[in-house]
C-alpha cells in the first residue's frame, strides 16, 4: 500500500518513514529540503535495507501538488508533516508561517478528496492548548487563544480538516504532539536544524559538542518547581511508531468519528533544568548555561494526559528521556566526526 510522507525528509518524517517501511508500506517522500538534507535518504535505507521514492516538491506550489497526485492515484493515506515550526521564528517571520502552513496543507486536501481512500494524518501539536487551565492536558481540555502564529497554523490547520471532512470522503486523525526528541538508535537519522537550533536537545548536543559557547535557559521565574519551564519530552522512535498505527486504525475503517484527536506525549512534566541534569549523567559531560531572560510565545508547564491514545490506539511510549537524550547525543557525535 502506498502512503506519502510530506516532510518525509525533516525530524520525525524521516522516523515515520522508517517505521512504515516496517510494517510493509510503500513510502513516497515529499520533501523541499528547506530544514533537511536528501543525505537522510540514505540513513533509512541503511535501516531499513530500502530508500524510499522521494519527491522535490514545495508544497506551496499548487501546480506541482496537483501534478503529483496525478502520477500517483492509488496513494492509500496521506501522513501530513510539512510545515514550518519555530514558535520564535513564527513571531518574527508571521506571514512566512501563514503561507507553509496553511496554503500547503490545502493544496494537498483538495488532491486528498480526489482519491479513492482519503486517508489523513495530521501532524499537530500541543501549542493548540496554549496555557491550559490544568495539567496533564486532555484533548478535550479547550483550544486557547494561541500565543504565537505557528500555534495558531496548527490551530487553523485542524479547523480546516474538520470543515472539510464534514462534506467530503476525508477521514483523519489529528495527532497533537507535545516535545520530540532524540534520534535513531541507530544513529542513521536524527534532527538536522539549519542554524542555530531553536530546540533545546539540539542546542544542548551542540554545546557539549563544542559548537556553542553555552545554553541559554530562557527564564527561571515560572511558578514551577525550580523555575525554569516544563514540557513532555517523547522519544521520536515512539512517536513515529503512533502515526502508523493511526494510519493503521483508518485503513481498517476503525475510527469512531471522521476526525479523531489524540495527545501524543509520554504523561510526564520535565524542566529544563531537569533535561540537562539528566543529559549530563547519559553523556558524562559538564554542560556551561546560563539564564536568561523568558521568550516570547513560551508557556509555563505542558504535559499530556495520554489516556486516550493508550486505550484507543493502544499506543504508549516505551522510551525514557535518558534514552532519548544518549540517542541524541550518539546522534550528534556521528555527524561531527
Amino acid at each position: 500500500m502506498k502512503v506519502v510522507v510530506t516532510g518525509g525528509l525533516g525530524f520525525i518524517g524521516s522516523h515515520t518513514v522508517v517505521e512504515l517501511q516496517n510494517q510493509g508500506f510503500e513510502v513516497i517522500a515529499i520533501d523541499n529540503l528547506s530544514n533537511s538534507s536528501i543525505t537522510v535518504l540514505d540513513g533509512i535505507e541503511k535501516i531499513t535495507g530500502k530508500k524510499p521514492l522521494f519527491e522535490n516538491i514545495d508544497l506551496r506550489e499548487k501546480s506541482a501538488v496537483q501534478n503529483f497526485f496525478q502520477k500517483h492515484p492509488d496513494v492509500v493515506g496521506i501522513i501530513h508533516f510539512a510545515a514550518s515550526k519555530a514558535v520564535g521564528e513564527s513571531v518574527e517571520n508571521p506571514l512566512l508561517y501563514y503561507e507553509n502552513n496553511i496554503n500547503a496543507l490545502v493544496y494537498v486536501l483538495q488532491e486528498l478528496t480526489q482519491l479513492t481512500q482519503a486517508n489523513f494524518i495530521f501532524s499537530s501539536s500541543c501549542t493548540v492548548y496554549g496555557q491550559a487551565e490544568k495539567m496533564p492536558i486532555t484533548e478535550d481540555a479547550s483550544v486557547q487563544p494561541a500565543i504565537s502564529p505557528y500555534g495558531n497554523t496548527k490551530q487553523i490547520g485542524e479547523e480546516i480538516i474538520k470543515d472539510a471532512a464534514k462534506v467530503t470522503k476525508i477521514n483523519a486523525v489529528l495527532l497533537r504532539y507535545f516535545n520530540p526528541i532524540g534520534a535513531h538508535p541507530t544513529a542513521e537519522i536524527g534532527e538536522l536544524p539549519l542554524g542555530v537550533p531553536q530546540n533545546l536537545v539540539p542546542f544542548i548536543t551542540q554545546t557539549a559538542m563544542g559548537l556553542r559557547q553555552e545554553l541559554s535557559v530562557f527564564g527561571n521565574d515560572y511558578p514551577t518547581p525550580d523555575g525554569t519551564a516544563v514540557r513532555d519530552y517523547i522519544h521520536v522512535v515512539d512517536l513515529a511508531k503512533a502515526h502508523v498505527i493511526a494510519l493503521q486504525r483508518l485503513l481498517n475503517q476503525q475510527n469512531a468519528e471522521k476526525v479523531e484527536t489524540f495527545n501524543l506525549g509520554t504523561g510526564k512534566g520535565s524542566s529544563v533544568l531537569e533535561v540537562i541534569n539528566a543529559f549530563e549523567k547519559v553523556s558524562g559531560q559538564k554542560l556551561p548555561y546560563k539564564m536568561v531572560a523568558r521568550r516570547e510565545g513560551d508557556i509555563t508547564s505542558a504535559y499530556a494526559n495520554t489516556d486516550k491514545a493508550r486505550e484507543i490506539l493502544g499506543w504508549q511510549t516505551e522510551l525514557s528521556l535518558e534514552e532519548a537524550l544518549a540517542s541524541a547525543w550518539k546522534w550528534e557525535q556521528k555527524i561531527r566526526s
